[in-house]
């Protein structure tokens, strides 16, 4: 089976998947809709994938290069003939691959952009919902997702349930006498969050909420290891 892989960017997310993707038997292709101003992953892609040249994937995304980038995904689909597309977030890979009429379509949520892009305004909402409504399978990391697609009319029954969770070549459970030592937290309780120093992630409210526990509780430690 031939499946287009379809992405807006290059990120660790994108990597894992692609490295799943490259141990079955399947011909995996992968397409990249554009090219941030900040790189988000320097990993070379799995050697058994096989990265699509077309006209995107080469600056950040406008709307303004919908037309063009649709005019040419007819044209890689057409000489790929691919088996499934896999797409995702809903509003810029997989709208582009609903846009052209191509089926199976599998679209995968990102999280906000079905939680909270969709709602941002009338346009965003129908582009939503177009890409929806041409979805064969919905792939959706939490219930949240799943509910949010079903106002928008999706089916439940053809959302596929699967929590992304973290890459445990990097991160496992491991002794930390020395790191705790070295800041005379032996006997601390350590909360740490990895989220980006963005308001969609509330890190705000993760700071305030300690701030108040630490308060009842000196043994409390906060890291903040995002960034941004």
């Amino acid at each position: 089976m031939k499946i287009l892989y379809f992405s807006r960017d290059y990120t660790p997310h994108d990597h894992r998947f692609l490295s799943a993707l490259a141990q079955t038997p399947h011909t995996i292709y992968y397409l990249r809709l554009e090219r941030s101003a900040r790189q988000l992953e320097d990993r070379p892609l799995p050697p058994q994938v096989e990265q699509v040249q077309w006209l995107g994937g080469r600056r950040p995304l406008a709307w303004r290069d919908y037309p063009r980038l649709l005019a040419d995904l007819k044209r890689v689909i057409r000489r790929i003939q691919p088996d499934v597309i896999h797409a995702g977030p809903i509003q810029s890979a997989a709208f582009l691959a609903a846009l052209s009429g191509f089926r199976p379509l599998v679209s995968m949520s990102w999280g906000s952009d079905v939680l909270l892009d969709a709602d941002r305004s009338a346009w965003m909402r129908w582009v939503t919902r177009f890409t929806l409504r041409r979805t064969t399978v919905l792939a959706a990391d939490c219930r949240t997702v799943q509910e949010k697609a079903a106002g928008f009319g999706f089916p439940r029954q053809r959302v596929v349930l699967f929590p992304w969770g973290v890459d445990l070549t990097r991160f496992q459970p491991g002794r930390a006498d020395e790191f705790r030592a070295r800041r005379g937290w032996q006997d601390a309780f350590v909360v740490l969050s990895l989220r980006t120093w963005e308001p969609l992630y509330g890190v705000d409210v993760v700071a305030r909420g300690f701030a108040r526990a630490a308060r009842h509780n000196p043994r409390l430690r906060l890291l903040l290891l995002g960034g941004g």
